[in-house]
Parts: structure tokens; C-alpha cells; sequence
């Protein structure tokens, strides 16, 4: 349908006004736009052609507002780096409204209640990022919130440096976050508390409407969502930079693209975010900083549900995270089930990819097409000793395994291209010089990384070594 036919409904708004602030988006100086996102207008019923013209690009700068559109910010707290922020907020994204159960929010739209000393505005580089990393992380099948569109300007943000500024509108079937419930039990709002746990409930988690113990089954269902997105993140080596629980979807979605990272070599203690002194978001620590966030949703439920019966499921985690995640290893390594032996297997390949410094996407990859023949294999890292000793195990786990269907599964399991940040940054150059042709070759790639689009090869490979493992700023 058209712009103008869409029905938007605005069910956050039915909250106590404690929830949000009701504020307009404050547009964009002359708006253009870089790219829509047709699988996403599909998804929303918007017609095709509607994408192109001047009335969606004033939509996605806040000019064209649609009926029944009022527009807000929501209002949360956070634990930021383990230290707890009693109120924080959208600090530069306002909701629009919502369609079929999926909530549109313009990221960049200015000023809220919660912009603190900020100024609400994104710049081009961090909307580009998210853009591309919501689509690639959608085609990897992994939960994610997504985006719409993306639109540049000629209106001057200052960073570090004047930028320009752009608007992401950002779609996603719950904005709620774990430091939403935290908000409301620190204030000790706890109507306030039992009317957003409902809200959710009914967004989210339908099928525990109504039920005495509710509050205890969301907890649960959060436990075990945020469980498999953890072990999903890991088995893909996907780093997300800034795991405070501001930044953590209570719908178990990846949320708050920021200075997150693809691994390039293989470390444990990755840490993508400079800001990240001590390492408390490194790759290796994500699924236990996911409990100790899980911890504090727990308390901030507390007033609602049973302590000691939240306890007894947040016990379960460590053991629902292992199975996730050796059930999607042994899918990327092309094991039949998980039987005795292969956790150590997993194991030990990442330890030995990161003795020799190899790029997990390619050493995968590259195992997806093995029968034998090791050369391949071997010129990924630097020794060959330990990875031969590793794939003398390998070739004994996988000897009764048919090659063709082995290799299928492996294949479907490890994409070829994930987005590293060389290539991000390559879009981002271009963008800013006005090209915007590189931000469309990744968005191909990132809809469909496994194939081998051999016109994009030279992002097949390794990350160059210049570019390794470089750490960002949570603005990125």
C-alpha cells in the first residue's frame, strides 16, 4: 500500500505516562536517500515504488507524518559497564508508530527528554553500520531488530570532527529493554513495573497472557532466548561492543549496533570497543556478562514474581547456552548431532585458530569444502603441525558422515562473507565522498553470504593485516 494508506496503531502510548515523553522528530537539512530496504517494506506491506519517492524520504527525516502517528521516546535506566545509571532514555531515536506488531523508530531524529548532553542526531558512519549490520545479521538468521531505510544530509554534525548527519528508521517487533524493567523497580513504580511486564507479555510472549505466574514464565522465556542468541553470536564470532542493559532486547533480538566487530583472527579476548578498558565486553565474556544481565532483570522482576523460582531458572542458563551453542558448532562443522568427544573438538579448533592466528570466517569456510586434501586448510594459518593434529581428529569424527551431505549443511551453516570492519569502513569512505555504490555491494552481500558472489572476492578472504582487529567507539 501506499505511504498514505498505512494504519498506524501507537499500543506503547496505552503505558502510564511515566513511560516515555512525547516529542516530534526534528528533521534533516536538505535529505536524500541512500537506501531502502524492499524485503522490510514487504514485511510492513509498503508498496515497492513508494520507496522512491520524495514522500518516503520526508517520512524517514520526520517531515510526513502519518495519521494516527504520536510520536515519542522511550524512558529506561542501565547497568553501563557494570555501574548502574538510574535514567537514562532515547536519547536520539523517537517511535512513529507501530504496524502489524512491528515498531518503527527514526534513529537520528534529534533531541529528547533523555539526550542528556547529547545532541539526538546520528551521524552517516553509525547509520551505515547499523543499516548493513541489521540485514546482515537477519540472512545469517540470527534475531536482530531491522532497518527500513537510510537517509543522508547536508546538515553538519560535530564529533570529533564535523560530520554529516542521517536517520536510520529502524523496525523491530519490541524496543523494550532489560533497563526498562530496571527504570521502574529503582524508582519503586511498581504499578507502573507490572503494567510494562503486561505490555510485553502481550507483545512478545502471547501465549502467557492472563497466566498467575506470568511473570515468572517471561523471565523464563527471556533466559532461554537470551541464551540461544548468545550461543548464535559466538558461533558465528560476532562481537557486540556494549553489553550494558540498556542495550539488551527483552524479545531476545540483537539490539544497539555500535563498535561491534566480526572477528577477524580468532582471540578469545577479543575486545572491539576502545572504551572498553578492562575487557568486560570481549568476545569470550559475552554469554556470562548475558547472565549477569539476566541477574539484574531478576531483581528488577522481583516485585512481581518469586525470587527463588526466577533463581532456579536462571540456573538453567549455563547448560541451555552449551547446548545452543554446541548444537550450531556442530552444524557449522557438519556433525550429525553432538555425541561424546565434540565439545573438546570445538574447543579445541578455536583454540588452535587462535594460536595460529587464523580468520574463523575463512578457516570455516574453507572446511565447508574439504575432503581430504589439507593444502587449502593449512594456508589459512601460520604453523601447520597443530592444525594437522586437529584434523586427524577431525577426519576420524567425520569418517562415517557422507561427504555430499556433510558439505551441504557446512555450507548452509558458514557464510562465505560476514562484514568485517574493513569493509564497513570502505562503504563509509565512499559514502562520504558522495559514492554510495559500496554501501549497495555490501548490502547485497550481507542478503545473501553464502553464496560466492565471485565478483565480490576480494572480501572473501582474510582480513588484511593493517586492518586487524581494530577497536572502536561506541558512536561508530
Amino acid at each position: 500500500m501506499k505511504l498514505n494508506e498505512l494504519q498506524l496503531t501507537n499500543p506503547y502510548l496505552k503505558l502510564p505516562s511515566e513511560c516515555y515523553d512525547r516529542v516530534a522528530p526534528t528533521p534533516l537539512v536538505d535529505p536524500f536517500l541512500i537506501h531502502a530496504n524492499t524485503d522490510v517494506a514487504k514485511v510492513l506491506d509498503i508498496d515497492e515504488e513508494e520507496l522512491q519517492t520524495e514522500a518516503f524520504v520526508k517520512f524517514l527525516n520526520g517531515e510526513y507524518t502519518l495519521e494516527e502517528s504520536e510520536p515519542f521516546a522511550m524512558c529506561y535506566a542501565g547497568h553501563q559497564f557494570g555501574y548502574f545509571v538510574p535514567r537514562l532514555g532515547d536519547g536520539r531515536a523517537i517511535n512513529i508508530g507501530t504496524i502489524d506488531k512491528y515498531n518503527l523508530q527514526l534513529k537520528g531524529a534529534g533531541m529528547t527528554e533523555y539526550s542528556r548532553n547529547g545532541d539526538g542526531r546520528a551521524v552517516l558512519r553509525s547509520s551505515i553500520r547499523e543499516y548493513l549490520m541489521s540485514e546482515a545479521m537477519q540472512c545469517l538468521s540470527i534475531p536482530t531488530t531491522l532497518c527500513l531505510g537510510l537517509i543522508g544530509s547536508e546538515h553538519d554534525v560535530r564529533r570529533e570532527k564535523m560530520e554529516k548527519g542521517a536517520i536510520v528508521c529502524r523496525v523491530s517487533s519490541s524496543w523494550v529493554r532489560f533497563g526498562t524493567f530496571e527504570y521502574y523497580a529503582h524508582q519503586g513504580m511498581f504499578k507502573e513495573l507490572e503494567a510494562l511486564a503486561d505490555y510485553v507479555i502481550e507483545e512478545n510472549f502471547p501465549h502467557h497472557s492472563g497466566k498467575e505466574n506470568r511473570y515468572t514464565l517471561l523471565f523464563n522465556d527471556v533466559m532461554i532466548i537470551t541464551a540461544r542468541l548468545m550461543a548464535q553470536w559466538m558461533s558465528v564470532g560476532f562481537n557486540h561492543g556494549v553489553m550494558n542493559t540498556d542495550n539488551m532486547s527483552i524479545a531476545g533480538l540483537t539490539i544497539d549496533y555500535g563498535p561491534y566487530a566480526f572477528l577477524d583472527d580468532f582471540r578469545h579476548e577479543n575486545i572491539c570497543n576502545h572504551t572498553d578498558v578492562d575487557g568486560r565486553y570481549s568476545f569470550a565474556n559475552q554469554p556470562e556478562i548475558a547472565k549477569w544481565n539476566l541477574r539484574s532483570l531478576m531483581m528488577a522482576l522481583s516485585p512481581l514474581s518469586s525470587t527463588e523460582k526466577m533463581e532456579k531458572n536462571l540456573a538453567m542458563y549455563d547448560k541451555i547456552y552449551i547446548r545452543y551453542f554446541h548444537y550450531y558448532m556442530c552444524k557449522k562443522l557438519g556433525l550429525e548431532g553432538t555425541v561424546e568427544g565434540d565439545p573438546e573438538l570445538i574447543d579445541d579448533m578455536l583454540d588452535m585458530l587462535e594460536q595460529l592466528h587464523v580468520d574463523y570466517t575463512l578457516f570455516l569456510r574453507t572446511l565447508s569444502h574439504y575432503e581430504g586434501d589439507r593444502k587449502a586448510l593449512l594456508s589459512t594459518g601460520l604453523y601447520h603441525e597443530p592444525m594437522n593434529v586437529w584434523l586427524d581428529r577431525y577426519d576420524e569424527r567425520i569418517k562415517n558422515i557422507d561427504t555430499t551431505v556433510r558439505k551441504e549443511q557446512m555450507l548452509s551453516a558458514n557464510p562465505k562473507y560476514v562484514l568485517k570492519n574493513y569493509m564497513l569502513q570502505e562503504a563509509i569512505d565512499a559514502a562520504e565522498k558522495g559514492d554510495f555504490s559500496v554501501v549497495y555491494d555490501l548490502f547485497k552481500i550481507a542478503q545473501n553470504p553464502f553464496d560466492e558472489h565471485p565478483e565480490f572476492e576480494r572480501w572473501a578472504g582474510a582480513t588484511p593485516q593493517e586492518f586487524k582487529n581494530k577497536k572502536l567507539s561506541c558512536s561508530s
